[in-house]
């Protein structure tokens, strides 16, 4: 049985609409999943990098494609009032309560299938919070740390974006590598052959300063 890491932050469009998918995605094939709650800000910030949502015309193209992809997949799908906004509390309800798929079911729908309502709104922070019964305190220290290791984990390992996969050793990345990640498991020969170590060498060439 192929072990796959599904490395996540609920702040993202794309992660949800893989969580989603990844059912179907990968039907027919023999796996478990280990959900890695992640901040994505740690992600950004340590590669240098910033999150659609930073970039006005990104932002726009971003959600425009998402609920599109959604329509076609039929998820359901609405933007919460306020994008970006500060997932920490999410993250840490996942961890107090063990990311397994329904508490993270749970934890994506609240953000992206509520009507369009604030993620972090109190009362239904603590209506969700009720709901899931978390075994640890979400606000605990060691709840905390275990988030900051996670994500340190996960950079890493090369994990850059959520979302990611990490599967026999080789990471994927973003919705549209579910069929890569599927290939991957059903011993698509490609995997066998050059191309996957040849192709993450690094290059010579123009640096941007």
């Amino acid at each position: 049985m192929k072990r796959i890491e599904f490395f996540l932050d609920f702040i993202s469009p794309f992660a949800y609409l893989a969580f989603e998918r990844l059912p179907q995605a990968l039907e027919g094939c023999t796996y478990v999943v280990e959900y890695r709650p992640v901040l994505f800000a740690g992600l950004l910030q340590h590669w240098g990098q910033k999150g659609p949502a930073e970039l006005e015309s990104k932002r726009a193209w971003t959600f425009r494609h998402t609920h599109w992809l959604a329509a076609q997949q039929g998820t359901p799908m609405q933007t919460p009032a306020r994008h970006p906004f500060n997932p920490l509390a999410l993250l840490r309800l996942a961890v107090a309560c063990g990311p397994n798929r329904f508490v993270v079911e749970q934890i994506f729908r609240h953000v992206w299938a509520a009507g369009g309502t604030d993620a972090n709104e109190p009362a239904r922070l603590a209506e969700l919070t009720a709901r899931l019964a978390p075994s640890r305190d979400a606000a605990g220290e060691d709840v905390k740390r275990e988030l900051r290791e996670a994500t340190e984990s996960a950079i890493a390992q090369g994990v850059f974006g959520v979302p990611s996969y990490l599967c026999d050793g080789r990471l994927f990345w973003g919705f549209d590598a579910l069929p890569m990640l599927r290939a991957a498991l059903v011993g698509d020969p490609w995997f066998e052959g050059p191309a996957w170590a040849a192709e993450g060498q690094p290059r010579s060439g123009v640096a941007r300063r």
